[in-house]
């Protein structure tokens, strides 16, 4: 949960920052190409986010590294993360601000969990239905989570549709649990 909170206001400090200076494009492209380089290879994030090394050394490490290869906003960006020790969470923060950039875009990213993959049809259904809701282009992203074990969890910026056979056990669950047998 820690996370989604620092992502969202480190996410929406950066946005802010490089729309008002018209650097919103370049932003999404080094940061996603930053976000790349660091899922094929942790050490950078595992370096910048560990307790054991200096704050000093981390500074200098990003100056050097991205002195040359990002704008200087976003190495002053990347220092702040670890001057205030929310390095770690920086595919986070990356993450949001893509769906920030994204959204203004008139795009938006939904995730969906099902229990099983679903069928081209679905997926072209539940985009068209989602596209209708909210009058934007629809980018699915799709995960598989066995333990839902049947109908699916739709999340949508900050809104989640929870319509898993699972969440509605554990309803069911809470409601017996509070019915008074005489």
């Amino acid at each position: 949960m820690i996370a989604q909170e620092v992502a969202k206001k480190y996410s929406r400090a950066l946005f802010m920052s490089t729309r008002q200076r018209g650097l919103v494009d370049e932003a999404y492209e080094q940061f996603s190409d930053l976000k790349a380089t660091m899922e094929k290879d942790a050490s950078l994030l595992k370096f910048l986010g560990s307790p054991k090394v200096e704050e000093d050394q981390k500074l200098q490490l990003l100056r050097t590294v991205f002195g040359e290869r990002m704008e200087l906003l976003f190495v002053e960006f990347l220092a702040v993360l670890v001057r205030k020790h929310r390095a770690m969470y920086l595919i986070e923060v990356i993450d949001e601000f893509n769906r920030l950039v994204e959204f203004e875009k008139g795009i938006n990213r939904v995730t969906v969990i099902t229990a099983v993959p679903l069928t081209p049809e679905e997926e072209t259904s539940l985009i068209a239905t989602m596209a209708t809701k909210t009058g934007k282009k629809i980018e699915l992203e799709r995960k598989v989570e066995p333990g839902l074990i049947g109908g699916m969890v739709v999340i949508m910026a900050d809104e989640i549709i929870d319509g898993s056979v699972k969440y509605g056990l554990s309803r069911l669950e809470e409601k017996l649990y509070k019915v008074k047998v005489h």
